[in-house]
């Protein structure tokens, strides 16, 4: 019964994201127990706003670290059922700013984001009781980009993460920008110094900035990978960087072929020697599951979907994650 309520809690908040939405004051379209904010971050000493919420127990409760979109923020009120879930559950949360929109050097995978991050969790580790074994970390788009990030550059924090439709590589993700969203080619362009081409300081900038980079470090925790198999025709992402992305994680035996990926990511669909691997998965609704692959701690999910996130099914999972 208490699952169905917050299968119906998340569905009433729509089951998945889709696309980039702020909202205009800091707490329009969050829950009112949901409150604003500043913490002082590690990275340069400022003054930080995030929205957080508590609940009124002595207990110690897991912590859940929702990430804003690639052109979102802290206030971005699409991001509101990650706190129904907190209230529901009884669950810390805590949405960081983390610079804003990947627009600028500040932003956009910088040693200013991962200490941002970092600093938020410590805030709410000083401001609530947290359960240190169950800090949890999910983002869709530029969100699943940054948990990604942070999955490598901090494998010690994080009792699971849960990305959706990430970005793993920016140098990839520039060229592909290029010919449909010139408009995100430019925002990596401003935030790594210039065209990220062969041998230039800005491909340099670019692969520090980009989760691949550090994505081996974390293969000894629970990671969920998780793409809609038409996302880079009807979205922005292309699939191959999920597909990507769980090979940097997987046993050498359980990787995709460069041909496999180069089948989902053009043909939109499930190559044929793969079609055996599908579940049924409730928690995905109408989002059907129509691939699943498990290597060691890391579990890659290709459904029915484009550019977006089933809340029901990140949460679920990471519910079921403790280090």
């Amino acid at each position: 019964m208490r699952a169905m309520m917050i299968g119906q809690l998340l569905l009433g908040m729509s089951m998945a994201w889709s696309g980039e939405n702020s909202a205009e004051g800091a707490t329009k379209g969050w829950p009112a127990e949901v409150v604003e904010i500043k913490y002082k971050s590690s990275a340069d000493n400022t003054d930080q706003p995030a929205l957080f919420y508590t609940p009124k127990s002595d207990a110690p409760k897991p912590l859940l670290v929702g990430l804003h979109t690639w052109g979102g923020d802290y206030a971005q009120n699409t991001d509101a059922p990650y706190a129904k879930w907190a209230i529901e559950k009884g669950w810390v949360f805590i949405h960081p700013h983390f610079r804003g929109s990947n627009t600028n050097p500040k932003a956009t995978g910088s040693e200013w984001v991962v200490k941002d991050i970092l600093s938020a969790v410590e805030y709410a580790k000083s401001a609530a009781k947290v359960d240190a074994s169950r800090i949890y970390l999910a983002g869709v788009s530029g969100g699943g980009y940054g948990t990604l990030l942070m999955a490598g550059r901090a494998p010690e924090v994080w009792a699971g993460v849960s990305a959706w439709a990430a970005i793993s590589d920016l140098k990839a993700w520039h060229a592909e920008s290029l010919v449909k969203n010139p408009s995100y080619a430019g925002d990596i362009e401003r935030s790594c110094g210039g065209k990220p081409e062969d041998g230039t300081p800005a491909e340099a900038e670019a692969k520090k900035r980009s989760p691949l980079t550090y994505l081996a470090a974390a293969q000894k925790m629970p990671v969920s990978i998780n793409v809609g198999i038409h996302d880079g025709h009807k979205g922005s992402v292309p699939v191959s960087h999920s597909l990507n992305a769980f090979n940097a994680l997987a046993d050498a035996k359980d990787r995709l072929t460069a041909e496999q990926i180069t089948w989902f990511t053009e043909k939109e669909s499930v190559p044929e020697d793969l079609k055996a691997e599908k579940v049924d998965d409730p928690s995905h609704a109408k989002k059907k599951v129509l691939f699943r692959r498990k290597s060691g701690n890391v579990v890659l999910t290709v459904f029915e979907g484009g550019h977006e996130i089933v809340f029901e099914a990140a949460l679920g999972w990471l519910e079921q994650q403790k280090r």
